[in-house]
């Protein structure tokens, strides 16, 4: 049983860290560089880690762009406010990326430029025999090492982990949750302390610094785990934040914590 839930958990902790990394911060926001060659190791390791739930850097870095632009519009390709349920929110999400993704529907290039793209290797990734070949493993590794019954519940999950993430942002924290600033839209920070997405929660301090690759630090609890990984990258050399001054808050942000 300790083997299955270790597996669930950490592909759960793994594909929602290559989510938010390469295709939110870097791919959608561009918060850092990389070089070319480190660029395309990512999008391998966002294979890996994604598995079946794979996305297209591509496709969910020009609607992630289109979310920010029309957030909580009727253009908005996923918005609460216009799906009567989380349901029909993720199928016209997914509508929406597959569209982009595999090139049926051209977005404007405001939201394509300096967006990284790897066409060869996408159709590969999204390609069923991967995803099936992905779902395949997960089976016989559930066959091998799941001794009780009910551990076969969490396998459908795991087919679904990108989704999910998406829809737990997309819905909930757009819902549900604090504000710490007043935007046009709805978003929310949904955790005050982000144990679960990883500072994905920290929605509404992201819309209000879209760039920004700290997602949290705006209050004392809101520690943001990817950006520490970030900031250990950078300092690797293996990423350049674009602007050094983010390692510490912005002094707008400094100024609000100290009144």
């Amino acid at each position: 049983m300790a083997i299955i839930l270790v597996f669930f958990v950490s592909h759960w902790y793994l594909s929602l860290f290559f989510q938010t990394f390469f295709l939110h911060r870097y791919a959608s926001h561009a918060a850092f560089t990389m070089r070319p060659i480190t660029e395309k190791i990512f999008f391998v390791l966002t294979w890996i880690f994604q598995g079946s739930n794979y996305l297209s850097p591509y496709g969910y870095g020009v609607m992630h762009r289109m979310h920010h632009a029309f957030a909580d519009t009727e253009n908005d390709p996923h918005s609460p406010k216009y799906d009567e349920t989380i349901f029909n929110m993720m199928w016209k999400t997914k509508t929406i990326y597959s569209k982009i993704a595999s090139g049926q529907e051209i977005p404007e290039k405001r939201f394509t430029n300096g967006v990284p793209r790897w066409d060869f290797f996408d159709r590969f990734a999204r390609s069923w025999p991967s995803r099936l070949s992905w779902g395949v493993l997960y089976v016989v590794f559930y066959y091998f090492f799941a001794t009780e019954i009910w551990l076969w519940f969490l396998l459908p999950i795991q087919f679904l982990f990108s989704p999910i993430h998406g829809a737990i942002i997309n819905w909930f924290a757009h819902k549900y949750g604090y504000r710490n600033y007043e935007v046009k839209d709805t978003s929310r920070n949904f955790l005050p302390f982000d144990f679960l997405m990883m500072g994905e929660s920290y929605h509404n301090n992201h819309h209000k610094y879209g760039s920004r690759p700290n997602f949290g630090g705006i209050r004392w609890h809101e520690v943001d785990p990817t950006y520490q990984v970030i900031k250990l990258f950078n300092m690797i050399g293996v990423i350049q934040i674009k602007d050094q001054k983010e390692i510490q808050l912005p002094k707008e942000i400094r100024k609000k914590q100290a009144a």
